[in-house]
């Protein structure tokens, strides 16, 4: 049925704003029972931070000597990453549980599939919610943030769509594992082998510019790094050091898998 509403419904100038009405649709169906759980899914997120930040920040951090190269102390330079950390492990595990849960356990995927919009539509309205599921969460981090270090540059325009492009990037990520894992296994097996050497490699504790040529290489293919370096330039840089390149990375990961997003979406029933 999908993959018939995608042959006549192609993606043209005209029918963008279809798309875009159609995809807040399928999200506000996310959003009825999301909103249910604001403080499970807010909680929930929090926990790896705050272990990271008391671990890192205020544990090794205290006895290092040395001081980081951005921010007045390593809890000010981990911040940033831990907001990162945070809106990528609940926009992605978020999403990809949701969808793997409505797909094996209950009959509102087949639902979903059955409603007359573009395949990009249904992407983006789950991707939508997986964002606002990191959104949300990140602001409790960036309270934390805010509270500890001062600075009201947590909630410059600039951090903000950083953390957004991030949560689109890993949430669209989320949807395509979610229409393809065969079990909740299978999710946590992908959890554990993606997302969790990224919290650790996405230079979240570290700044990249230091590694050797090699490692830097294969860093900067992770797109956590690229938020996490984007945010701490954000807070404690001037605009005229921030990695730039940082926004139009992120953005074309975002719609590459909207792409692949649709095309999944448009094949589930063939």
């Amino acid at each position: 049925m999908a993959a018939q509403i995608s042959s006549h419904r192609g993606l043209k100038p005209s029918a963008l704003r279809g798309i875009l009405t159609d995809s807040l649709t399928v999200f506000w169906g996310d959003w009825l029972d999301l909103r249910v759980r604001i403080t499970q899914v807010v909680a929930s997120g929090l926990i790896s931070p705050i272990i990271y930040i008391l671990a890192f920040g205020l544990g090794l951090g205290s006895s290092l000597a040395v001081k980081p190269p951005i921010g007045d102390s390593y809890l000010e330079f981990i911040l940033p990453g831990m907001v990162a950390l945070s809106s990528m492990t609940i926009s992605f595990g978020g999403t990809t549980f949701s969808i793997c849960g409505e797909r094996l356990y209950s009959r509102t995927f087949e639902e979903t599939l059955l409603m007359p919009v573009h395949p990009l539509s249904l992407f983006l309205g789950k991707m939508l919610a997986g964002v606002v599921r990191g959104l949300m969460t990140s602001a409790s981090v960036i309270l934390i943030a805010v509270l500890v270090t001062g600075r009201l540059e947590f909630l410059n325009p600039l951090f903000l769509l950083l953390l957004i492009l991030n949560s689109a990037v890993f949430a669209g990520l989320g949807v395509i594992v979610g229409l393809n894992v065969k079990s909740l296994e299978g999710v946590g097996l992908l959890n554990n082998f993606l997302i969790v050497p990224m919290s650790f490699l996405g230079a979240t504790f570290f700044d990249p510019q230091g590694l050797p040529v090699v490692l830097k290489a294969i860093v900067y293919l992770l797109p956590l790094t690229y938020t996490s370096t984007g945010l701490r330039a954000a807070v404690y840089l001037p605009l005229s050091e921030f990695p730039w390149y940082s926004i139009p990375v992120l953005l074309i990961m975002a719609i590459g898998l909207a792409m692949a997003g649709a095309y999944q979406f448009a094949h589930q029933q063939d």
